[in-house]
This record gives structure tokens, C-alpha cells and sequence, in this order.
């Protein structure tokens, strides 16, 4: 079979909080035809996104077609997870014409791609394109790094400190494994801030591919999908910090998995996210929260500071249970911090 015979894959990869999900539920709904399937991978064991991609479901994206791979990073687990989701998904009776993977934020793309090697699937699948997303905002601030400052600080006071922290390393192999990057959040960044965000990404990408600004995952599936890349044949064009390694490790990170009563006081409840992002370095914490007196589940998602929700849907029969997932670095996460911090 020639590639084009194949069904094209489109991994979708990015930062913490980057709006890998606001982008794969925009393609969704404006599929143009398309039958897709997804397949999600989340970093811990109580996926969040799942549960939001399949409240968007429709003919083209059945929520039969949205599996979801929720414990342990999917570039990790190739053998027990992923080529045994993706066989799943590419044996359906009604097969689909395009499959999105959505990796964790913690995820090394290259990995992933060189599991499309494999001899059941090398045959039936192709690696359409990678797309990396960066927070605009975050990445003109360079908040990819825990603080900045204070690495900044560290390597003006040694001048042999040249070591790159966990997160830097994460987002530079993400980018440098791209076909398109989406700067998400344009609209929060400004002018200068998207200028500054390019700036940065064009110092770590080994090759020139377009940067395109994008609000709340508004962008044009012709322009992502389709690009026919063929990246598992690419791979040393697209250059990690990891080659040469078998495989890698994610013990600079953690999660800790909170249920909470009903709530009383959103606002209450955003500023004690907050402060946690402040004082316990939380990086993203995402969750249902059921809410005293609404019959609407509140979708609760933050990267640092920045604390968004919205009521998404009814309970209807599902039982009112309020869970956050919460994921920093191991070093400074505090589960009984934390749940202090929560009131639980």
C-alpha cells in the first residue's frame, strides 16, 4: 500500500494548558466531512479531556470514536497502549478518514512517531502531520521554564551551570518535532507578545514551519490536516534532547487527584487555585465541580494562575461529584499542602 492508501494521523502536541483540546474540539465540529476518531492520552489516571471531547460528539465523531488512554504517558506505554487503541480504532467496520491523537503536556512526540514503525500498523497508517501548540502568552513571558528568574539568576552567578530544567526540555522537543506551530491565546498575548513569542520558537525549531496565531482553537482544518508529511519517514529532520535514548522518564512530574463537596463559592474556589499555583508551584489543575444549586457541572481548567470555567453541561444521572486533577513538578508538589489549600 502507498501512503496516500493509508488513514493519516495527526498528533497533536503541546504545553500544559496549551488548548490541545479547545483545537481538537473545534476540528470536531467543522470536520468538513471528515470521519475522525480521537484518541486521547492524558498524564495520570483521571482523564478530564476525554469527558469534553465527547460532549462535543457528532456523526463525523461518534463518541465511540474518542478513546482514551488516561494512565501513563502514551510515548511510554507504545506496546500496551497505544498500538493496541490504534488497532482498535483502524478495525472499526466504518473506518475513519483522519485519526487526531492528543498527547499529554508532559509527552515527547518523537517517540510517538517512531512507534508508527511498527509492523501492524506501518501498513495501514501514516504520521499526516505534527502539531505543536504553545500558549502565546506564556511562551513571550517564558513561563516554559518553572521561574525563570531565578534560572536566569542561577546561571549569571555560575558560569558552568548550562543545564536545561525538565520543562524547557519538554517544549523545545515539542517544537522542534512540529510541522505547523499554533500560537494559542493570541488574543491575551498582544501584538508584542505574539512577536516575542515567534521570536522564541524560531530559536528552537530546526527548520523553518509555519507559526500561526489562533483564538479558542479557531483555525482552518485544511490548513492542519492533510499535509502529508509522512513524519515516521522524517524523523532526523526532526532533531530531541532524548535521541539516542531508549526511553525517558516523567519523575519530574506528579498529580494529585482532589474530590470536593458541592461548591458554594466559585470565586472562592478560583483563589484557592491561585494561591496554590503561587505558593505549591501548581502548573494545571483541571476538573468537574458540582456547585450548590445549579444543575449544571462547572468545567474548572487553569495554567498557573490563570483559572478559566464555564458550566458545560446538565448532571443529569451522572453522580454531582466534585474532582480536580492538580500536576506540578514532583520536587515542589505538596498533597497535604494541597488538599489543605482546597479545604478537603
Amino acid at each position: 500500500m502507498n501512503t496516500l492508501a493509508k488513514i493519516p494521523v495527526t498528533v497533536i502536541t503541546g504545553f500544559l494548558g496549551s488548548g490541545k483540546t479547545t483545537l481538537i474540539q473545534h476540528l470536531i465540529t467543522n470536520a468538513n466531512g471528515r470521519k475522525l476518531a480521537v484518541l486521547v492520552n492524558e498524564f495520570g489516571s483521571e482523564g478530564v479531556d476525554g469527558e469534553i471531547l465527547k460532549s462535543c460528539a457528532d456523526a463525523n465523531c461518534p463518541a465511540e470514536n474518542i478513546v482514551e488512554l488516561a494512565n501513563g504517558c502514551i510515548c511510554c506505554t507504545v506496546a500496551d497502549d497505544f498500538i493496541p487503541a490504534i488497532e482498535q480504532l483502524i478495525s472499526r467496520r466504518v473506518k475513519p478518514d483522519h485519526i487526531l491523537i492528543e498527547t499529554s503536556g508532559l509527552a515527547l512526540p518523537k517517540p510517538l512517531l517512531k512507534a508508527f514503525d511498527w509492523p501492524e500498523i506501518r501498513s495501514r497508517i501514516t504520521v499526516d502531520g505534527v502539531i505543536a501548540l504553545a500558549d502565546a502568552e506564556a511562551v513571550a513571558a517564558g513561563r516554559f521554564a518553572p521561574d525563570p528568574v531565578a534560572v536566569e539568576a542561577q546561571r549569571a552567578a555560575d558560569e558552568n551551570l548550562d543545564h536545561e530544567t525538565p520543562l524547557s526540555e519538554v517544549f523545545e522537543d515539542q517544537i522542534a518535532c512540529a510541522d505547523i506551530v499554533l500560537l494559542t491565546k493570541a488574543d491575551l498575548a498582544g501584538a508584542e507578545g505574539l512577536e516575542a513569542a515567534k521570536a522564541a520558537i524560531a530559536a528552537e525549531m530546526p527548520r523553518r514551519v509555519p507559526v500561526l496565531p489562533v483564538v479558542d482553537g479557531a483555525v482552518d482544518a485544511r490548513v492542519v490536516l492533510g499535509l502529508e508529511a509522512a513524519a515516521e519517514d522524517d524523523l532526523a529532520a526532526r532533531p530531541s534532547h532524548h535521541d539516542g535514548e531508549d526511553e525517558h522518564e516523567h519523575n519530574d512530574f506528579a498529580s494529585v487527584v482532589v474530590e470536593l463537596p458541592e461548591v458554594v463559592n466559585i470565586d472562592a474556589l478560583v483563589a484557592s487555585i491561585q494561591r496554590l499555583a503561587r505558593e505549591q508551584n501548581v502548573l494545571r489543575a483541571k476538573g468537574y465541580i458540582a456547585v450548590a444549586g445549579k444543575p449544571m457541572r462547572l468545567l474548572l481548567q487553569s495554567v498557573g494562575e490563570r483559572v478559566r470555567h464555564q458550566f458545560d453541561m446538565p448532571w443529569g444521572t451522572r453522580p454531582r461529584r466534585s474532582k480536580l486533577v492538580l500536576i506540578g513538578e514532583r520536587d515542589d508538589i505538596d498533597e497535604v499542602a494541597i488538599r489543605a489549600g482546597l479545604g478537603v
